[in-house]
């Protein structure tokens, strides 16, 4: 089974070009930009893209759309369909966003989408061209090359919210809101009913939106109702029981027991599979509990330590994060990196009264990470602590100290998990 978030291996002159491009789609970001889906769809218009031939599941959620979509992915592969993903963000390489039929986006194809984006933003006569934010730009490009891929399915996750997200130009078949929780709070609201708002707006009227958290922000019906969409809700009308998988149709499937990215998630996203118009057995259900997705509690044994890998930066992913890691008889070294504008103090928290516990504490090297001070500041004071230059000294001095029994844990950002890849793979 193809694993959608495998890096691609750099090729060259392709690999120099789309550097450059990703480069000045970087430079290009408007200081003041107008709000709205307006520009993006006049440049989609252009592109033939705002509609897409094939079924299309949108995917938001605070956490696990990652693994959501993995899961459908697996699923998807189970009935021998071809699928174009869209994700974000990447960890290694920036392919990782764009998955075509055949694999990941190639660096010559991603150029060529990026050709004909930039094409369909100039303006026409005395008209500037039409600004795009990074995020926008490269969404638009992954639907020039999804549009004639000859895709059975498109899977879509939102990069930030969901009602003013690039991905939410396209209209859904089936729409997914994986979770609810605080996070991005300067830009979505600082309650989970305000970001409940931004999230159900990927809903369409008269279609399927699925919850798939139990826990339901207090407004979810209401959000629902305002967009006219269908509600299927995790608790209600699908989700586990006594071993089974209960759909919203009144299938009774059987569940696996052990899901490696959560049988919350593959509960969700065979309910969105199903919704979608694809039909699933047990034995396609059960074939992809197993399948992993790079950076969500992977696990790897790197230089004969035990070693576990997680992108999760708020307080929920990571206690999940916490809850799914084997039992460790030895230490645990933990290479420890955040942003700036996330919450330190209640993510160390979750493995704060750990007494094996050793912190290796490294700001990657990104304008808003959090400065080693500032994460020694939220540990106790008589906790193990040293600071590093970089993740990559952090993550060589853990796998020198580690001894059989030990873990070594690398967690709290997408970044300090990508530093951590990059020094062992040098």
């Amino acid at each position: 089974m193809t694993d959608p978030s495998h890096p691609v291996a750099p090729a060259s002159p392709a690999a120099e070009a789309l550097a450059t491009w990703l480069s000045r789609i970087e430079a290009m970001h408007p200081a003041d930009i107008e709000l709205g889906l307006g520009r993006l769809l006049e440049v989609a218009a252009r592109l033939q893209v705002a509609s897409l031939a094939m079924p299309v599941i949108t995917v938001a959620g605070t956490n696990g759309k990652g693994s959501t979509l993995r899961l459908m992915t697996a699923l998807a592969e189970q009935l021998g369909l071809k699928v174009c993903l869209y994700t974000s963000p990447h960890i290694l390489h920036f392919n990782e966003r764009v998955r075509l039929p055949d694999g990941l986006a190639s660096d010559a194809q991603l150029c060529a989408a990026f050709d004909q984006v930039e094409l369909a933003r100039q303006g026409h006569g005395d008209e500037p061209p039409v600004p795009l934010t990074y995020f926008e730009f490269t969404t638009l490009a992954a639907l020039w090359l999804f549009r004639d891929s000859g895709a059975d399915l498109v899977l879509l996750e939102v990069g930030l919210g969901g009602r003013l997200d690039a991905v939410n130009i396209v209209d859904p078949d089936v729409s997914v809101v994986t979770s609810v929780g605080l996070d991005h709070q300067d830009w979505l609201g600082d309650t989970r009913e305000a970001i409940c708002a931004e999230k159900c707006g990927i809903a369409r009227c008269g279609t399927p939106l699925v919850f798939g958290e139990q826990d339901w922000p207090a407004n979810l019906t209401d959000c629902v109702a305002q967009y006219g969409a269908e509600g299927v809700l995790a608790g209600r009308d699908f989700g586990p029981h006594e071993g089974l998988l209960r759909l919203c149709d009144g299938q009774r499937i059987p569940l696996p027991t052990e899901v490696t990215l959560g049988r919350d998630n593959l509960c969700t996203a065979v309910q969105a599979m199903t919704l979608a118009g694809f039909s699933l057995q047990a034995h396609q259900i059960a074939a992809v509990a197993g399948v992993t997705l790079m950076g969500r509690c992977e696990y790897r044994r790197i230089q004969g330590a035990d070693c576990w890998f997680d992108v999760g930066h708020n307080l929920p992913a990571v206690q999940r994060f916490h809850d799914l890691l084997a039992d460790c008889p030895g230490r645990r070294h933990l290479v420890f990196g955040m942003m700036a504008d996330k919450p330190r103090e209640a993510v160390a928290g979750v493995f704060a009264e750990d007494a094996r516990a050793i912190w290796y504490l490294a700001a990657p090297a990104i304008a808003r990470s959090a400065s080693t001070a500032a994460l020694r500041a939220v540990l106790p004071a008589d906790a193990v602590a040293a600071e590093y230059a970089c993740v990559a000294d952090a993550v060589h001095e853990a796998l020198s100290a580690a001894i059989p029994g030990d873990q070594v844990v690398v967690f709290g950002s997408f970044h300090t998990v990508a530093e951590a890849w990059q020094a062992v793979e040098e």
